[in-house]
């Protein structure tokens, strides 16, 4: 009897730049930190991404790369973001299940948030380990964040992070057949900022036929956000920093004086009001990203034929402090995004029975109006052309102290890349989150890429039935449960009269 050998503790793969030596696992193998573009430093710091250099020899990929993130969002974050030094951060990590040359198996590539300045690629919650259990390919991407990526600037192309995206993607059709990865069946996948980009990647042009299904988890895209937005950011960050908003004036300064140009930009103030909440995000230029993201969604214009599976939590932004929140300021900024006075008491009247006073109310109208009612209207437009598409809302509440009782920002996805037993986990959940709900939420992502449905119990959304995925303790499908939300919101919805959409 003939005795089969081990499979090599570190497989080695060939890109179109070179070899890559990995680290194989129970689950599958992991290339780390396998270079996409050049690192942007000097001339390349403001410049487009541009390929890498071919490499002779074998290239190591066993520890994370360098990340955009020199600092992270906050001292505490909910999600655990390592901070990598270095500078070749547009890099991109492979997990596999079968590092095999035509496996043919589908993709996710995942794009982290972070409000679009901050998140790591490298974070033990973005581990691909449960999805090659499933057959699935992972691919976390890094890109630059901030002022490097966003910041719009006369000598140097506009939305350097979405062109990152578009690198990645790229790198993904051309590499990722090496790996085991079918590259005509790749899923784009993000949260927060990063199901931001997924809606930006569906409206930008040069992304078309990169991957052929998004998932959109607590989506996060800026309203306005057309050039006079992004050229009145530009002419705060001079004023607010004395700095000249060129790259050649930003491309020498250290990674720390720029982060301080950064916080100057983004401290409040009344010259800051009038932007949106995220000064530094993806924009219209009317080039790369040609108009509004949710213009063109709701006019059913972008990604018209790519399957879309999207929500958010139930109590995205709950639980921050609103010590000066009051009834009056809470019914301002109900009117200043469109509610005239009878939404306003249907507002209140949903919402006023909790015991949080103003600050909780105002906390869920700031869930609503960046979260959840986006979500709606992208699914309410996308229905009405009979585009792909599913919607869910996670409601699990989590028993850990800090967040008893809410269903919060980042709190489905331990449970989408069934990794309860991550690091952080604990504190954010409690010591005994679900493994049912994991299973359910992981399947349904699983079946959603390899099969462009999530399967049979959650049926598409339609302007019939709007049939929609409730992840909570005992999963379920339920008809119009968000009919509340739309309610309060749908003078906003492009489309109809408000009389269909009820």
């Amino acid at each position: 009897m003939t005795r089969r050998s081990a499979p090599p503790p570190h497989p080695v793969v060939r890109t179109v730049h070179g070899a890559v030596r990995g680290e194989r696992r129970a689950t599958g193998v992991r290339f780390l930190g396998v270079p996409y573009a050049l690192p942007p430093v000097g001339a390349l710091r403001f410049a487009a991404p541009v390929p890498p250099e071919p490499w002779r020899g074998t290239r190591d990929a066993t520890a994370y790369g360098p990340t955009a993130q020199r600092r992270a969002f906050s001292e505490v974050t909910t999600i655990p973001e390592p901070t990598v030094p270095g500078p070749d951060i547009l890099n991109l990590n492979v997990f596999t299940p079968d590092p095999s040359p035509g496996a043919g198996l589908p993709v996710l590539v995942w794009i982290h948030g972070g409000g679009f300045v901050a998140g790591s690629a490298a974070s033990p919650w973005y581990d691909g380990a449960a999805f090659n259990r499933d057959g699935v390919v992972v691919v976390t991407v890094g890109y630059r964040l901030g002022v490097e990526g966003f910041l719009s600037l006369p000598d140097a192309p506009d939305n350097r992070g979405v062109r990152d995206w578009v690198a990645a993607l790229e790198w993904v059709r051309d590499n990722i057949g090496a790996f085991g990865g079918d590259p005509a069946k790749v899923t784009v996948a993000g949260q927060s900022a990063g199901g931001g980009a997924v809606l930006t990647l569906m409206a930008t042009p040069s992304a078309r036929g990169l991957f052929r299904a998004g998932i959109c988890a607590s989506g996060a895209v800026m309203r306005p956000q057309g050039r006079d937005v992004a050229h009145a950011v530009r002419r705060l960050f001079a004023a607010r920093t004395g700095v000249p908003a060129t790259a050649a004036a930003l491309r020498d300064l250290t990674d720390t004086g720029l982060l301080a140009h950064q916080d100057r930009l983004n401290a409040p103030g009344p010259d800051r009001t009038a932007l949106p909440m995220m000064a530094l995000a993806p924009f219209a230029d009317g080039e790369l990203v040609p108009e509004p993201v949710p213009d063109v969604l709701v006019r059913g214009d972008a990604g018209a034929d790519v399957p879309l599976l999207l929500g958010c939590t139930a109590h995205e932004f709950h639980g921050i402090p609103q010590p000066d929140a009051t009834p009056e300021g809470l019914r301002v900024m109900l009117a200043a995004h469109g509610l005239d006075e009878a939404r306003i008491r249907r507002f209140l009247d949903t919402y006023g029975g909790h015991d949080g006073g103003p600050g909780e109310l105002l906390n869920q109208a700031v869930t609503d109006i960046t979260f959840r009612f986006p979500a709606v209207a992208v699914a309410e437009a996308r229905a009405r052309r009979g585009q792909p598409t599913w919607l869910y809302e996670f409601r699990w509440p989590s028993a850990a102290p800090v967040f008893a009782g809410l269903a919060h920002h980042c709190a489905d996805l331990p449970f989408a890349f069934d990794l309860l037993d991550a690091e952080g986990v604990t504190p954010v959940l409690g010591a005994h989150p679900p493994q049912h709900l994991a299973d359910a939420v992981h399947g349904a992502w699983v079946a959603f890429v390899r099969d462009l449905d999530p399967g049979p119990d959650w049926p598409r959304h339609t302007n019939r039935d709007r049939s929609t995925r409730i992840w909570d303790a005992t999963p379920r499908t339920e008809s119009d449960p968000l009919r509340p939300l739309r309610a309060i919101w749908s003078p906003l919805l492009p489309g109809p009269a408000a009389s269909d959409r009820h």
